[in-house]
């Protein structure tokens, strides 16, 4: 919401500076996020009048004009100025840059300085500026023209009080009633107890009888509606000049003065209206919702297709508007209107809300509507926009038609003095509570240590107790609580020593050489169906942008998206991770603070390297990473946990080199190389290595145990056994896992040998696993016999389940 300072004080006017307002206003919940001045520092630059403008005799383009600056400039004598502006002419007044004077600061930073100058052998004492020379706007089609009646040799920052400062709010849903510059006129008036000045708005006489019939056929869609007629309307009119610089001023340009002053009173008074050509519509207006497959072409260009949840005004033959959002084409005023019907409604804020969302496109009306507009002043601000049409376009006013079908109920909320002063933390009496909502404009009434309060038409955000205590301290001033230490001590929580913390996660991460990126939870739709398999994904209802219509129920699809941004920037190593939640559908889910019935946010962790395996150095060659790099990186962030990986398929992997990840024989997900198939349609130059795994298995951790240093020496024995070549390592060490008798403390593969022709001991299909196998007993020293014992065990076992044999 931004409007100029001097519009707010026109309605009320503290004993406040500037800053002092801007202040009040965030510390009462209206944040000021932006304060600027409207015009940039210059100064030197007069109203001055062109009283003669003739060609230059050496330049097509040029004139020598002779300006009137006043009795200061030139002991009143006119100035002569070389001008090339087109609308450089008789009569009009323009803003004279004159000599000495300073021009706002240009792309250096320094400002520009005027002196006498000649131009084409013609001396020009001082300059005529358009209104990008001054930095007051973009147009640069000529000298800016002011009105006729400004004072010649005035200073121009005061004839367009160039002084003014622009407020830009940040205002949060529930503060509808702020949409508006009387609406914030009406909070610090509140806040401050400063006179509120109420805009005079003059009822029209009727001049006539004539009257629109409008059918109000959807009483949950529109709850009130009012309109009138006024003929002889002057579109050719020029929208006053106030009225241009305090619409410029608000962000919204002039269009036609029609539009200006529909848009200016939605400025003023917060309520969006709009104005049809009376002879374009055919016989009535009815107030509906559309019917499936209608379509409306609108005022900025686009024709939408409109279904049964879309609320329109449409007359005998079609839909006419966007009901609350915004007008069609068909019926729009033009320059050759003669005639209009004027409407003000209360629309449901149901009814608007992420409507104009679902045509991809936002206006100030559904903005205003969504939130909730005063239900009881349309007829008054009918009554301000005739005001203004017949003051600007002339014309004659017809009678009023105000039709009401169900207004908002308001409920009255009751206030408890004593738990006000609890939940604000300082004591507050029944005659402050009382006083606020005098100043506030709430009807209440009291009773011991109650005040009930009836919410005016235009608050809809005082609903509950607690709107009521914010009103409070909102008014008293948050500066007033006083700083009181809390009593209880603070005693911090105690995490559990057997998962880790997820920042110490990212740490450890990080340190395997991977960089954090945070992404959307919404995603490409085709995301889902390629790299998850998701063909039924949980679809957005207002997405941000068109593609990211659906939520995620995989991170891969949002990691593939980051390396290809690295990608397009020259990054040629990429190694990247994201923590984050995935959507999935899942009837089992309850309602509840922390849930969505039917929908399961489970936290994942997945990563992605891609490129070469190591930083490039002279020591060694570069290779690309591969899948065991990131098996070893997982299995590093794991230890001493001993992770297995299964051969699983997946649709976002290589189906050859994809594995499932598995902990304590539970899946927590997958690893793999990327599929030729998606690294071709992404575009990608060679194939990533992925992993995605569940968060809360990667937090847990074991506690560590102690455990005495062994008094025994432990004995080593090396089996070389012969297998076929389909056993596997997981395999083999499954098989002596199976013999142990206690003794075996540790085995590992140290060497496998298959010899380029089969022969001797090795035939066909067949090949050499060499095994270290450590024995250790605690308690005693261990004999020859034990260990013989020992070894043949784990070789009956593997002679049984993998079919091995002793190499000879």
């Amino acid at each position: 919401m931004q409007f100029p300072e001097s519009w707010l004080r026109s309605f009320c006017n503290p004993s406040l500076n500037t800053q002092e307002l801007a202040e009040l206003l965030t510390m009462s919940g209206l944040e000021v996020e932006e304060l600027r001045p409207v015009a940039p520092p210059f100064h030197g630059i007069v109203v001055a009048e062109i009283l003669e403008a003739e060609q230059h005799p050496n330049a097509d383009k040029l004139r020598i004009c002779k300006v009137n600056a006043g009795a200061a400039f030139n002991n009143g004598e006119p100035l002569q100025i070389v001008c090339g502006a087109p609308n450089a002419r008789v009569g009009i007044k323009v803003p004279l840059a004159t000599v000495g004077a300073e021009l706002p600061p240009g792309e250096d930073g320094k400002p520009f300085k005027i002196g006498v100058g000649k131009l084409r052998g013609v001396e020009s004492f001082g300059m005529l500026c358009s209104a990008r020379e001054l930095k007051l706007s973009e147009e640069h089609g000529g000298l800016l023209e002011l009105a006729a009646d400004a004072a010649v040799g005035e200073s121009i920052r005061d004839h367009l009080n160039l002084d003014d400062q622009l407020f830009t709010l940040k205002l949060t849903p529930n503060l509808a009633h702020c949409l508006s510059v009387y609406g914030i006129a009406r909070e610090v008036s509140a806040l401050t107890g400063a006179p509120l000045l109420a805009p005079a708005i003059t009822p029209a006489a009727p001049k006539h009888d004539a009257k629109l019939p409008v059918r109000i056929e959807a009483a949950d869609l529109c709850g009130r509606f009012s309109g009138r007629v006024v003929r002889g309307v002057n579109t050719q009119a020029k929208t006053p000049a106030w009225m241009v610089d305090r619409l410029a001023r608000c962000g919204q340009r002039s269009v036609a003065p029609l539009v200006d002053i529909s848009n200016y009173v939605m400025f003023e008074l917060g309520r969006p209206s709009h104005i049809f050509d009376l002879d374009k519509i055919d016989r009535e207006l009815v107030i509906r919702w559309a019917k499936k497959g209608e379509t409306l072409k609108l005022l900025n260009g686009n024709t939408v297709e409109l279904d049964e949840t879309v609320g329109v005004v449409a007359d005998a033959s079609a839909p006419e508007s966007l009901a609350g959002i915004m007008g069609g084409d068909a019926t729009a005023v033009s320059d050759d209107t003669k005639n209009v019907y004027v409407e003000a409604a209360f629309w449901w804020p149901k009814a608007v809300a992420g409507r104009s969302r679902r045509f991809n496109f936002s206006t100030d009306a559904g903005h205003r509507f969504e939130r909730g507009v005063d239900a009881v002043g349309t007829v008054e601000h009918i009554e301000r926009i005739t005001q203004l049409i017949l003051e600007i376009c002339g014309g004659e006013a017809g009678p009023m038609d105000d039709q009401i079908t169900q207004l908002p109920e308001r409920k009255p909320v009751a206030l408890r003095v004593a738990r006000a002063a609890k939940i604000i933390g300082m004591p507050v009496a029944q005659e402050d509570c009382a006083r606020v909502f005098s100043r506030l404009g709430l009807q209440f009434t009291e009773a011991p240590g109650v005040l009930t309060v009836t919410p005016p038409s235009w608050r809809f955000d005082i609903q509950i107790e607690e709107d009521l205590i914010e009103e409070i301290i909102r008014v008293m001033g948050y500066p007033s609580l006083p700083n009181t230490p809390p009593l209880a001590p603070v005693v911090a929580k105690v995490a559990s020593e057997s998962r880790r913390a997820i920042h110490a996660l990212r740490h450890a991460v990080a340190a395997r050489d991977y960089f954090e990126t945070i992404n959307f939870s919404f995603v490409e739709a085709r995301w889902e169906a390629e790299l998850a398999g998701n063909t039924n994904p949980i679809q957005l209802l207002n997405p941000i942008a068109a593609p990211l219509a659906v939520m995620r129920s995989s991170l891969i699809g949002s990691l593939i998206q980051a390396l290809r941004y690295n990608l397009s920037r020259k990054a040629s190593r990429v190694r990247l991770f994201e923590i984050g939640r995935v959507f999935l559908r899942d009837a089992s889910v309850q309602e509840s603070d922390s849930s969505i019935a039917g929908v399961a946010q489970p936290m994942r962790l997945a990563g992605l390297a891609f490129g070469p395996a190591d930083q490039q150095q002279w020591s060694q060659r570069d290779r690309l990473v591969d899948y065991f790099d990131v098996k070893g990186d997982l299995e590093a962030l794991f230890a001493p946990r001993q992770l297995s990986f299964k051969a699983a398929s997946h649709p976002a992997l290589h189906p050859g080199r994809s594995a499932r990840v598995e902990l304590d024989g539970q899946d927590i997900g997958v690893i793999g190389e990327l599929h030729p198939k998606w690294r071709q349609g992404y575009e990608l130059p060679s194939a990533p290595v992925l992993f995605e795994l569940d968060l809360p298995a990667v937090l847990a951790r074991q506690l560590p145990a102690a455990q005495s240093i062994p008094r025994q020496q432990s004995v080593l024995r090396d089996l070389a056994l012969i297998v076929g070549e389909h056993v596997t390592h997981d395999a083999l060490m499954q098989a002596i896992a199976s013999a142990h008798d206690g003794l075996i403390r540790s085995a590992r593969l140290f060497d496998v040998f298959k010899p380029t022709q089969a022969g001797g001991e090795l035939k066909e299909g067949e090949r050499s696993m060499a095994v270290r196998l450590e024995l250790l007993d605690d308690e005693a020293t261990l004999t020859d016999e034990r260990i013989e014992q020992t070894i043949a065990k784990v070789l009956t076992a593997l002679s049984e389940s993998l079919g091995a044999r002793l190499r000879a």
